[in-house]
């Protein structure tokens, strides 16, 4: 398995170092640990201008130090007995230089923290990690906590979700986690106002009709899953949750503290901005756990590869 850890030493950044170095990746796994620094202009935010401050050289020299200290860090903590460890720092927008070492590395994952160093601080997500897993042409776990006790599945019968649990069936490391598979039945009260009495005692009628049977639907989608995974040795039971599904799963999930939520996802093409589903985006932004992103298909590139300040081990 290749797991490319893209950190900025932030607090955000450490604890995914922490929670990954803890995890029983099989041995074989390599690392790729990077950071992004944003190319030399970029440093004073001004690429415009004409001539460079004076001090430029002192402060790309600095971010470089730190950038140096980070990956030693990250390297210390991740490295085992089975496992391979490789570093790199980059120049260029992070977020692209991310998504396309990714590529060119060809990660199984790319795991980050949720937020990073700069003005953005206050955001429930960072633009950044926002951005990779956007475009990012694997899975993504963003990490919001400091360890994993239990999964949660999150399963619509999409094709992202079929990827998801196929993810969760193949990665041994996370088997022998107990998996919880929600599915989500919408349901919604039909309004009123304005309709006849008759009229509406059938509409209601009807909608009673439809809530059996997207209660029926969800459940069965729930526990086929279920019973995939569990043919695969993983420990697994259906969950039928009703209502608004992103605001239902983000609300399962508070009750389990330690669980990972896995949720799949659509993807567009080209240089589409928004390309998460609304109910993974809405999860993804405000779940209090951490959460893995798996697309149901792999982006295009998005920009220029990035250039490598220095690099061990780049082989595809």
């Amino acid at each position: 398995m290749r797991v490319l850890f893209a950190t900025d030493g932030s607090r955000s950044a450490d604890r995914a170092r922490d929670l990954i170095s803890r995890l029983p990746w099989p041995d074989g796994t390599r690392f790729a640990v990077i950071t992004a620094l944003e190319a030399r202009g970029e440093l004073f935010s001004a690429p415009w201008m004409a001539a460079m401050p004076p001090e430029l050289d002192a402060v790309e020299t600095e971010y470089l130090r730190h950038a140096e200290l980070t990956l030693d860090d990250a390297e210390r903590t991740l490295e085992r007995p089975g496992r391979s460890v490789e570093r790199l720092t980059l120049r260029g927008r992070p977020a692209s230089a991310i998504v396309e070492e990714a590529r060119a590395w060809k990660a199984d994952l790319v795991v980050l923290g949720n937020r990073g160093h700069g003005p953005i601080a206050s955001m429930v997500l960072g633009s950044v990690s926002a951005e990779v897993v956007d475009h990012a042409p694997c899975p993504v776990l963003v990490v919001r906590q400091d360890g994993i006790d239990s999964i949660i599945l999150a399963d619509d019968g999409s094709a992202g979700a079929h990827r998801a649990a196929e993810a969760l069936r193949s990665w041994p490391v996370l088997h022998g986690l107990p998996v919880a598979v929600v599915s989500v039945a919408e349901t919604s009260m039909p309004w009123s106002a304005g309709m006849a009495a008759g009229l509406y005692d059938e509409v209601v009628a009807s909608y009673a009709r439809d809530v059996e049977s997207a209660r029926q639907g969800a459940l069965a989608t729930a526990e086929q899953t279920a019973e995939k995974l569990r043919s695969a040795g993983l420990p697994a039971t259906a969950e039928l949750l009703e209502g608004d599904p992103a605001d239902r799963i983000v609300e399962f999930a508070r009750s389990r503290p330690g669980a990972l939520l896995v949720l799949g996802t659509r993807g567009h093409g080209g240089l589409a901005r928004l390309v998460l589903g609304s109910v993974a985006r809405n999860v993804l932004l405000h779940a209090a756990g951490s959460v893995l992103i798996v697309r149901a298909s792999r982006q295009v590139a998005l920009t220029e590869p990035p250039v490598p300040v220095g690099a061990a081990g780049r082989d595809a």
